[in-house]
């Protein structure tokens, strides 16, 4: 007979915080030996200065965003609207917690700009000790994955209502690495990896990330002025548009939707003849409704899968029932219909492809219009505008056929010259994709790097 034992786990009575056995378990780490573990009540200390709701001051209130994405201003109020009197001062540089959306990574430093803000007992805030612990330190430390998993298994109720249980949450330990090179020699503790070297490494990473994303707004701006002066189209500025009201003679009258009164004002002009998507397009029809997804078969487009003249590379749906006429064909254009408005991809392969309901899937007229160009024009300023003007709805916003083929773009006789503009903006958008993709990495590779330092990939029990 086959019979699997488990270890007994030894915790020390010293270490006992808590007896729950789920408890006892979950607020062990798996850490880096290195360093000592460090109760987070040891260098958290409660605010508790106080303040009584006065009806006739103004008071700024703060709400913690979840996924530690910051602290921020939620209202001002007068304080005869206010309903709870007796509430909590807060500083800058305090830390913060949501007791509610703990679990959910609600936790963060009060900037300066909320000096001086109240808020209630569901959101207590502790002064730090910086002799300790580095403030940014203990923050990129509370984004970490282990530490969110530690906030939820503090946190009970029901399922919308989950609080978290503070004393549990000051009882856990972290690994704590010395601050800095000074502190690690005073504590006779290695000086390979600090909170400062940690801290400052995370910001270098997170620096070449924002550094790439500036670089992505330059070259999509790179994009609209090569347009601008490739196809001589002018730039239309909001200023431009008459303010107040505006008057038309009703003989003149055609249409009663306000895209049609102030179409003169947003008229688009270029040294190319300005053609219609009607007269682009050969057939143009929606896809399909698909609910039941596969692992394997055709892949299914919806309208997310669409960007900037490319599809997503990953988290994409596959269909296994469908008609062979429900296959896209090459030489197609895409353009997503309802929601994100306006995306398009051209799609060069055969029957590799189906589309949701949502995305217009058109067949174009060949001997006029090259496909990729016709793609990337449909993405630049100068028509997503158009898209703007055209779209009803504004939860949902949508765009009809009848309104799709409205849309004008300037456009070279020459295919070869159409194809020579695609080219040179397809370059520029690969390059875009390019620091995107930088920007990913360097921003997920912040975290982990750090993560990694302090504790290891599983702990084993």
């Amino acid at each position: 007979m086959d019979i699997s034992f488990k270890y007994l786990n030894r915790i020390k009575f010293s270490n006992l915080n808590n007896w729950s056995v789920s408890h006892l378990l979950e607020e062990t780490f798996s850490y880096n030996k290195a360093f000592p573990l460090v109760k987070v009540g040891k260098f958290l200390i409660k605010n508790n200065v106080q303040t009584i709701i006065e009806n006739d001051k103004i008071y700024k209130r703060i709400t913690v965003k979840i996924n530690n994405n910051g602290v921020v201003l939620r209202d001002t109020e007068q304080g005869n609207k206010i309903g709870t009197k007796r509430q909590f001062l807060v500083k800058e540089g305090q830390f913060i917690i949501s007791k509610i959306d703990a679990r959910n990574g609600a936790m963060g430093i009060i900037p300066k700009d909320l000096d001086g803000a109240i808020v209630t007992n569901d959101f207590p805030t502790f002064n730090i000790d910086s002799e300790s612990i580095l403030p940014q330190f203990l923050l990129l430390i509370t984004t970490t994955r282990r530490f969110i998993e530690f906030a939820q298994s503090c946190s009970s109720g029901t399922t919308n209502r989950q609080r978290i249980d503070l004393k549990k949450f000051l009882d856990v330990q972290i690994p704590l690495p010395p601050l800095n090179d000074v502190d690690a020699k005073r504590r006779k503790l290695p000086n390979e990896i600090t909170q400062e070297r940690l801290v400052q490494a995370y910001n270098n990473d997170i620096q070449l990330a924002q550094e790439a994303q500036i670089k992505v707004l330059k070259k999509e701006i790179e994009i609209e002025e090569f347009l601008a002066s490739e196809l001589g189209v002018n730039k239309i500025h909001e200023s431009d548009v008459k303010k107040g009201l505006t008057f038309i003679q009703f003989k003149k009258l055609n249409r009663w939707d306000a895209e049609y009164f102030l179409q003169d004002k947003y008229k688009l002009k270029s040294n190319y003849p300005l053609i219609s998507y009607a007269e682009l397009f050969k057939n143009l029809y929606n896809g399909i409704p698909a609910r039941n997804y596969s692992k394997e078969g055709i892949r299914f487009l919806k309208v997310a899968d669409v960007k900037k003249n490319e599809l997503i590379k990953e988290d994409f749906k596959y269909i296994n029932q469908y008609k062979d006429g429900d296959l896209i064909t090459s030489n197609t254009l895409l353009i997503t219909r309802k929601g994100t408005v306006g995306n398009s991809f051209f799609v060069k392969e055969d029957k590799k492809y189906t589309a949701s309901s949502e995305i217009f899937i058109i067949k174009l007229n060949e001997n006029i219009v090259d496909g990729n160009y016709l793609s990337e024009i449909n993405l630049s300023a100068f028509v997503q505008k158009q898209y703007k003007e055209k779209n009803t709805g504004t939860i949902m916003p949508s765009i009809s056929q009848n309104k799709l083929k409205e849309i004008k773009i300037p456009l070279p006789d020459d295919l070869n010259k159409q194809r020579e503009i695609a080219s040179i903006v397809t370059d520029i958008r690969n390059k875009i994709s390019q620091l995107k993709e930088i920007a990913v990495s360097k921003e997920l590779s912040a975290i982990d790097n750090f993560e990694n330092a302090l504790f290891s990939t599983k702990l084993a029990i």
